[in-house]
């Protein structure tokens, strides 16, 4: 495994992280996530491949994704030697409070969090989509007060128009506050929007990137037309790509062909030798997406194959902020 740091910050991680939404109780109507038993396997053998970054969100699975992760990792590491994240914003109750980044809502989840996640702090605590309806003072001075108060390392932010980044980016500067060090944006060889302004932002602010859905949800990883347990119910999935992104899948299998791996090892190759990436979040509900996800650090891709996969891209209306 590679390690590098998280944008300027002096946080080392892993070049490829696990994504715990994975697993959880009940799985939110999603029948490919799994149970307690499979979430611990799972980190047991990312903890021995060296994969040392880990991240989850209170809102995966109603907060059980949470506590199979900490249950797990404690198991089999020390706190020391992990970076774990999760993030806020989703609903988490019902009512007006039961949801997005006001002072009430940062201060009370990161509470039920580290409870769940069964730690003193995490590594990296993110915010889970910009909330246009808090003030970005109100929202970017609870998140300081986290980092302060010793709950929390960093900070990051996830899908969201770059205006809104440097916004909150610039309050945090001009207040003094805890600044973010990453960005969870959506960005893969389909959907590559993110190319037009906020991968630049980052790499000028020195803020590590760490996509998610980097095999477009299980797109890149088959023939377009085959269809998955996740496929087949998965809604928002369904929202984000297009028929036209056929073309670029058909890449992706013609190059794997040709190199005798998986083609989720040259996605993710790909997306691996992208300036701008950090660590891509690989969600993992079978042994083989794991052993795809390390073995894709090591496979380096010609210049003439990341032309070749790049080329027959088609713009998308952006997708993912909500």
């Amino acid at each position: 495994m590679e390690y590098t740091r998280l944008g300027d910050s002096g946080l080392q991680v892993s070049r490829i992280t696990v994504g715990c939404m994975s697993w959880g109780e009940g799985g939110q109507g999603r029948p490919w996530v799994r149970d307690e038993a499979f979430a611990e396997e799972t980190i047991k053998a990312a903890l021995d491949a060296g994969i040392n970054f880990f991240d989850t969100a209170n809102v995966y699975s109603a907060g059980t994704s949470e506590e199979y992760t900490g249950r797990s990792l404690w198991k089999h590491a020390d706190r020391a030697d992990v970076v774990l994240a999760t993030k806020v914003n989703g609903r988490m109750r019902p009512g007006p409070n039961g949801a997005g980044l006001s002072r009430r809502a940062i201060l009370r989840e990161i509470d039920a969090s580290l409870t769940r996640l069964g730690t003193d702090y995490v590594d990296l605590y993110q915010i889970h989509r910009f909330d246009p309806t808090v003030p970005v003072e109100e929202t970017m001075e609870a998140l300081h007060d986290v980092v302060r108060a010793g709950k929390a390392r960093y900070l990051g932010a996830s899908s969201m128009y770059a205006w809104q980044f440097a916004a909150m980016q610039h309050t945090a500067d001009r207040h003094g506050w805890t600044r973010f060090v990453s960005m969870q944006n959506h960005y893969n060889l389909i959907y590559r929007e993110e190319e037009r302004e906020m991968l630049p932002l980052c790499q000028d602010q020195g803020v590590g990137v760490i996509p998610w859905s980097p095999l477009a949800r299980g797109r890149l990883t088959r023939p377009w037309d085959s269809e998955t347990a996740r496929s087949e119910t998965d809604e928002f999935g369904r929202s984000l790509y297009l028929d036209e992104d056929r073309d670029v899948v058909a890449k992706v299998l013609a190059v794997a062909e040709r190199r005798h791996v998986p083609p989720a090892q040259v996605a993710l190759a790909w997306l691996l030798a992208q300036p701008a990436v950090t660590s891509p979040i690989v969600g993992i509900t079978r042994p083989g997406h794991l052993a795809d996800a390390v073995a894709a650090v090591d496979l380096v891709l010609s210049e003439d194959e990341i032309s070749e996969l790049g080329e027959p891209y088609v713009p998308h209306a952006i997708a993912g902020h909500q």
